[in-house]
């Protein structure tokens, strides 16, 4: 009988992709990892995949055809996107202080709508990569519930482009907060059978608790925020540290709890979910009923903004948002770039957890950090 020739390599190490096609994975990204056994030793974030020059393109655009482009860069929540270059421009055109007070309130009123729908997909998202394979399909009913709102506020179902340069695009159909309580009350009546099946999981809590623990220490080191760096206890977050919008005038409190680890992550959503709810009920209720929902900008096609820079933030499901926009008199942004958290937390923490993880865990963590590939390829 023939030897079979040894070709293995002397070092216990094997170098490993995985990606940039993978249904693990939240995107299009690829991790180069050397692996020992089933434990990861070091690994390497590979991203470049996704990337569609968003910052450049916005720079080659007047002021009015940049926000097809802006909902774009991260599709689970387009709504953030579109707030943050419109606030930033109004407070270079000088309109900031002219918005009327009830299209601030529809805003707001937006931003937490799409906060909704954005954790109820990563919640049942996350619980899906675990292998509870109901969760996911009974979450992203539950959000086409929301995506049916936007659908009828705005007649697009991800891409909205409600929030403009002014104010709003349109005021609320009649009835409108009518239907928005009945899809409140179908998600509400749906959440303890979706938590029975998380958190009251085996399989779950095996999978989650001590489980891709972060030191504390790492939050200011890295730039961390939203849900990752709450679930370690801190309370950040931008509606609070930085007031925008009518959120100074809304009763909650930061949610957060302690743990660090994956369980701790997906307890924060969750509580955040009903969060969102509660604030959405707050809106409706105490906004203007009636009122101008735009201020006069000019013709759009013409605008021209004076020089200036700003730096304007708001908090998105995911962390904090901000835009870094530079004018220059023209009739086009001079610079333009987007500050994400998916870089910080899919990019240079991920990195840092990597080592001593098991494989079968990659998975469950990208996801409990909320990682958005298309927000990192700018």
């Amino acid at each position: 009988m023939t030897a079979i020739p040894n070709t293995l390599p002397a070092s216990k190490e094997v170098q490993l992709w995985v990606g940039p096609q993978h249904p693990g994975i939240p995107g299009n990204m690829a991790m180069q990892m050397w692996v020992e056994g089933d434990t990861i030793q070091r690994g390497i974030t590979h991203v470049g995949y996704l990337h569609r020059a968003f910052e450049k393109l916005v720079e080659r655009r007047t002021f009015y055809q940049t926000f097809p482009l802006v909902c774009r860069i991260c599709v689970p929540e387009p709504d953030t996107n579109e707030y943050l270059l419109a606030a930033a421009v109004e407070e270079l055109a000088g309109i900031a202080d002219d918005i009327p007070e009830r299209a601030q309130w529809i805003r707001t009123l937006v931003l937490e709508m799409s906060r909704l729908g954005a954790l109820l997909m990563v919640v049942g998202g996350q619980a899906g990569g675990m292998g509870l394979g109901a969760t996911p399909q009974w979450m992203i009913a539950l959000r086409d519930y929301v995506l049916d709102l936007f659908e009828e506020l705005s007649g697009a179902r991800v891409y909205h482009m409600y929030i403009i340069y002014g104010g709003v695009r349109r005021d609320l159909p009649e009835g409108f907060a009518e239907r928005v309580e009945a899809v409140l009350k179908k998600i509400e009546e749906r959440l303890p059978m979706i938590d029975n099946l998380i958190f009251d999981s085996v399989v779950f809590r095996k999978r989650a608790m001590n489980v891709a623990v972060i030191p504390k220490e790492w939050a200011d080191q890295t730039g961390m925020s939203g849900p990752v760096v709450r679930a370690m206890g801190i309370p950040r977050d931008v509606r609070k540290d930085y007031p925008y919008l009518v959120y100074p005038e809304l009763d909650f409190d930061v949610v957060t709890t302690e743990g660090s680890d994956i369980y701790a992550r997906v307890q924060v959503r969750r509580k955040e979910i009903d969060q969102a709810m509660d604030l959405i009920r707050q809106i409706l209720a105490r906004m203007p009923k009636d009122g101008p929902i735009m201020t006069r900008t000019g013709n759009m096609l013409r605008w021209q903004v004076p020089a200036g820079q700003t730096y304007v933030r708001a908090e998105a499901t995911r962390g904090e948002y901000g835009y870094y926009i530079v004018t220059d008199g023209s009739d086009k942004i001079r610079r333009f770039h987007v500050r994400g958290p998916s870089f910080v937390h899919g990019v240079s923490l991920l990195e840092r957890m990597l080592p001593g993880m098991n494989i079968s865990d990659l998975y469950p963590v990208m996801n409990s950090l909320q990682v958005c590939p298309p927000e990192i390829e700018r």
